[in-house]
């Protein structure tokens, strides 16, 4: 079977119209065999062909936009992937899916939701990234002393090394997920807040 999808969209839309494939044989002008073997996902039809159907059952083409949803599990792995350019700047790991994530929007299976997981995991690791030094930074500021037995380096040593374990984290996290992709799994991100949902 070339497209359960398209296949299962036409048959519904012909049956609910109240169809015999008869019928939108004679209303489409194609031959009952192309219809036969389109609902039997047995051929990818033409534009031209598609048109006609949509025509017959008097929709929009777009109501049979389904046969162009199909699963390409290497076209994710690499959208996850991309979020890798979080290591050249941080905002990278949101751009480049998100850019990604756009131009296939509705045509690959799952996409939708890998994309917002991770979008949505880079835009909470860049908010702990630049937030965390941020709060140091302020909390040095205003004590302004080391505390007794505390040298005047363990907030900038403590900054390096929390940037060291989210980088690594999400290094991890990105890998495993492509993994994930890889097996037909979903994936699963933490910590992350819903921006998009």
């Amino acid at each position: 079977m070339k497209n359960k999808n398209l296949a299962k969209r036409v048959k519904e839309l012909r049956k609910r119209k109240g169809l015999s494939q008869e019928e939108l044989t004679e209303n489409s002008g194609l031959s009952l065999r192309t219809i036969q073997r389109i609902e039997n996902g047995e051929t990818d039809p033409t534009g031209e062909t598609l048109r006609r159907i949509a025509d017959a059952l008097k929709v929009n083409p777009d109501e049979l936009i389904d046969w162009t949803i199909k699963e390409d599990t290497g076209f994710l792995k690499l959208l996850n992937l991309s979020a890798l350019t979080f290591i050249f700047f941080p905002i990278l790991g949101i751009i480049v899916p998100m850019i990604m994530w756009v131009s296939k929007k509705d045509k690959i299976k799952d996409i939708n939701k890998v994309a917002k997981g991770v979008i949505n995991f880079q835009i909470t690791w860049s908010i702990l990234v630049f937030l965390f030094p941020l709060i140091i930074l302020i909390i040095r500021a205003l004590t302004n002393k080391p505390k007794e037995g505390e040298t005047i380096l363990l907030g900038p040593a403590l900054i390096i090394i929390f940037l060291m374990f989210m980088y690594l984290l999400n290094f991890i996290f990105t890998i495993v997920n492509t993994y994930r992709i890889h097996r037909e799994k979903g994936v699963k991100y933490f910590p992350k807040i819903k921006f998009l949902r």
